[in-house]
């Protein structure tokens, strides 16, 4: 994650990109944080569940893009290059070969392959432009959506507006359209989109973390075989319970 703030901008707006801060009433989100247990327990945040809530039908995992030369790859390529299979729960420094995934990509890239880890943190935006006509297809309010957003990413002031809990995080709760949730780029083209997005009708989740690899969704088994059959996302199904690495 990029540090440095921008000095030219309100570092603590009402408007993130075109979604906007929720400064008051924070209730569309209890029924988030109502199903969401804490660290260390069932469904804590060392789960599926614990990233993007428990009680949905399917969930499935959205793998972010290796790279070389700023193009992305996909683990599956990665994988078949180290002579690997990238299991639903795979961990993408073991797949490479690396003791944990702080190690820098340099030194450790395989040349023709791969030089760049996968982005660490929420949905990077290609992959949630692909996402987004998926998840589209599978709510009745598209218009209406719902976005939570770590304070803590450094960039940004949010520390004046209430936050509302998930496991081991204060999220700001932030509301727009569904194609809203890439907007924060027009700010700047490092700025963090949000950790979780779920519709008025809650047909599905989706949920991201600072420290992850991977982006989850929960919803019903058809909008899951609809991402497993999507051409631009790499994506595996998964159980509620399954580890998030």
């Amino acid at each position: 994650m990029n540090d440095h703030r921008p000095a030219d901008r309100d570092l603590a707006p009402e408007r993130y990109g075109r979604l906007r801060v929720r400064t008051a009433d924070l209730t569309p989100a209890d029924w988030l944080t109502g199903r969401v247990a804490g660290f260390g327990e069932p469904g804590g945040l060392g789960t599926v569940t614990g990233v993007v809530g428990p009680g949905f039908p399917a969930y499935v995992r959205v793998l972010h893009p290796a790279g070389l030369d700023e193009r992305p790859v996909r683990w599956a390529t990665v994988a078949a290059a180290y002579g690997r299979t990238v299991t639903p729960t795979a961990r993408w420094h073991e797949l490479v070969g690396l003791d944990d995934m702080y190690q820098n990509a340099a030194g450790h890239g395989l040349p023709g392959v791969w030089d760049e880890h996968p982005a660490e943190g929420p949905t990077p935006p290609p992959v949630a432009e692909a996402l987004i006509p998926v998840l589209e297809r599978h709510t009745r309010t598209p218009e209406h959506c719902w976005f939570g957003l770590w304070n803590g990413y450094g960039r940004w002031d949010f520390d004046r507006f209430p936050v509302f809990e998930t496991p081991g995080r204060d999220e700001v709760l932030l509301a727009g359209a569904l194609t809203d949730a890439v907007s924060p780029t027009a700010l700047d083209e490092f700025a963090e989109l949000p950790d979780l997005w779920w519709p008025q009708d809650r047909a599905w989740c989706v949920g991201g973390d600072v420290d992850l690899v991977s982006t989850y969704v929960g919803g019903s088994p058809q909008l899951v075989a609809d991402l497993l059959a999507a051409a631009d996302v790499e994506t595996h199904a998964v159980a509620p319970g399954d580890p998030i690495g």
